[in-house]
């Protein structure tokens, strides 16, 4: 028989504490039926029970300056870092006072309960591809996966979107992991905004909704639970 098609090796691991806020960097990940454990666990709601996002949608609202923040997991509370220095934990009094201050607007730091906070699927894959493919299709910019918030960064050669013919199919990853891939990752300006060094660059998303219909990445859902780490393979089963 035949040896599966291996696409690439996990390069490396993303977990955002606090949805839209900046994340952290993982060694390794657990992932569940709901996806990377504590994954987008928090959120940041406004007076309407709207989340904020880069976006404006029914469920979300857009709220300037969240990528100046990042937040980290202590066990399962998030410590949010402010862009003053300041670090406050998610079950500290006066978090949902700070954030409020910092955005002049009443706002509250608040858990999952019964509505997932992540905006489609359950973990999001990028490929080293699409990012080379990026950097051929604008000159001079400048590509990181931090603008485009992945949990997982696979190793692929080429400059191609590869993850894009990745749809509907099954992969292993690692030695206990299973996930199918659902959907492209539509994308919105938030991949546009400075943050962590990088300047504000709207030729992004523009080049995304001409040469690739707003999608960079892909979506899966997670069908076999596990841990995955850095350098595990990437292999299609199906």
């Amino acid at each position: 028989m035949a040896k599966p098609p291996t696409f690439g090796n996990v390069a490396r691991l993303w977990r955002y504490p606090v949805k839209s806020l900046l994340g952290e960097r993982r060694d390794r990940l657990d992932l569940n039926a709901r996806g990377v454990a504590g994954d987008r666990l928090y959120a940041i709601r406004n007076v309407d029970g709207k989340l904020a996002s880069g976006k404006n949608t029914q469920r979300f609202f857009r709220l300037e300056g969240l990528l100046a923040y990042q937040a980290a997991l202590d066990g399962e509370v998030p410590v949010i870092s402010f862009p003053d220095g300041r670090t406050l934990r998610a079950d500290q009094a006066g978090i949902h006072a700070a954030l409020s201050k910092a955005f002049d607007q009443s706002l509250t730091l608040v858990r999952e309960e019964r509505v997932v906070h992540m905006d489609a699927g359950a973990i999001h894959l990028l490929t080293t591809a699409s990012l080379e493919w990026l950097k051929n299709a604008i000159p001079g910019v400048i590509v990181d996966e931090t603008r485009f918030r992945p949990n997982l960064l696979v190793d692929v050669p080429g400059a191609t979107l590869a993850e894009q013919d990745w749809m509907g199919k099954t992969l292993s990853i690692g030695e206990e992991v299973v996930v199918r891939v659902s959907e492209p990752t539509e994308r919105c300006a938030m991949v546009s905004y400075p943050q962590s060094g990088l300047p504000f660059d709207e030729r992004i998303l523009r080049c995304l909704a001409q040469k690739a219909d707003f999608s960079l990445g892909v979506y899966a859902e997670v069908l076999t639970p596990g841990r995955i780490r850095c350098g595990d393979e990437v292999v299609a089963l199906a």
